[in-house]
């Protein structure tokens, strides 16, 4: 079975997403991972976007600042990259975003029935079914709250760079638009103003 999965955080960025499914750590990361079960890249790459909020909070053991959430209640658009891969390497990215080990695959039909499945009250734990594409749904995960309901935090510079690197190889965004766009979202807003932000992307 192919899906499509829907990124909208640091998995933006091709070499980011390595390494959930050849294993490896991300450059500037502080957390190595195990890899999926099927190792081969994604068949398809295609730049979208879904209605929603980007926002940050938590702690990311990857990147020690917030992570980045999808609130699909929230105001404006979310630029996002869907990859078109097998069941098994969907589950394996998915079970490694929360923080479980890879090798079952998820069973969908829940997801599929009612467009919303939370598989644990943690991040990444709430699978969302947002569309379809060639006839094969585009699935994407978050945190069970909300931006209203999130403790917000701040993102590093290691992360924001990875972000920045995502938004312009998938959207081809420059420096100053992904700057513009990251410091305000909810948890940068108040800590990175889009100068500083473009200072860290160098």
């Amino acid at each position: 079975m192919l899906v499509w999965y829907v990124a909208y955080g640091s998995n933006l960025h091709a070499a980011r997403l390595a390494c959930y499914l050849r294993g490896g750590r991300p450059d500037g990361g502080a957390q190595d991972q195990p890899g999926a079960r099927d190792r081969r890249p994604p068949r398809r790459a295609v730049a979208t976007a879904l209605p929603g909020t980007l926002y940050f909070a938590g702690r990311s053991r990857t990147w020690g600042g917030g992570s980045a959430f999808y609130d699909p209640a929230g105001c404006g658009e979310v630029p996002c990259c869907a990859y078109l891969m097998t069941l098994s390497q969907f589950s394996d990215v998915a079970a490694q975003e929360m923080g479980r080990p890879p090798g079952t695959d998820l069973d969908l039909a829940p997801v599929l029935a009612t467009g919303r499945d939370e598989l644990g009250p943690g991040r990444y734990q709430t699978l969302l079914h947002v569309g379809e594409s060639d006839g094969r749904p585009l699935l994407t995960f978050t945190a069970s709250w909300g931006v209203a309901g999130a403790e917000l935090n701040a993102p590093t510079r290691p992360y924001l760079r990875t972000l920045a690197a995502g938004l312009a190889e998938s959207h081809g965004w420059g420096p100053w638009r992904t700057a513009g766009y990251l410091a305000t979202r909810p948890g940068a807003a108040g800590h990175w103003t889009p100068r500083a932000v473009e200072a860290a992307l160098g």
